[in-house]
Order: C-alpha cells, then structure tokens, then sequence
C-alpha cells in the first residue's frame, strides 16, 4: 500500500465561481454560509449580504476534475478582523 498524496489547495479560481465577499465593519456584517468546495458543504465566514454557490463550486470542480480535502471547522460565530469576515475562536475540525 502507498502513502497517500499531499492535500493540494484549490485555486480559489476553481473553488469560488463568482466573488465571495467577506468584508466586514462589524461582526454584525459577518454570518456562517455554506460557501461549498470540491467535497460538497463548506462553511464560511462572509458578509451577510454576499452572494454564495456552492453548487457552482461543485460543478466547477468536477468539469475541471479537481479535488479537495474533505472536512471543514464548524463554526459557532464570526467576527469581524481587520476588515475581513473571520471564524470565531470557537471554531472546531470536523
């Protein structure tokens, strides 16, 4: 049996079609979508306002034939860092 190969990052080109916006003033701009990757469900820190295709991400992926690690944090709560929306430090590796 062979060592399994190193996780690759998927470029953002592939994983996100279309702009993911998490940009942020306050942690009331930031909530938790599902934003997707080439695994299916995909939780992230946004703006509340930011539009999100998970199934475009899907689609992108499999017409590219990308693949991505699999597992995501669950995330109980955003806030707002610098400008940009972030995970709260409660966040856990499923």
């Amino acid at each position: 049996m062979s060592d399994p190969l190193p996780a690759q990052r998927v470029p953002e080109s592939v994983a996100r079609p279309g702009k993911v916006d998490s940009s942020c003033r306050s942690d009331a701009d930031c909530t938790v979508k599902d934003v997707g990757n080439c695994c299916g469900y995909f939780p992230a820190c946004v703006n509340v306002n930011s539009p999100t295709d998970p199934k475009g991400v899907q689609a992108q992926c499999a017409k590219s034939g990308m693949a991505s690690v699999c597992g995501f944090q669950e995330i109980s709560g955003c806030q707002c860092v610098q400008g940009q929306c972030q995970a709260g430090s409660g966040a856990v590796a499923q």
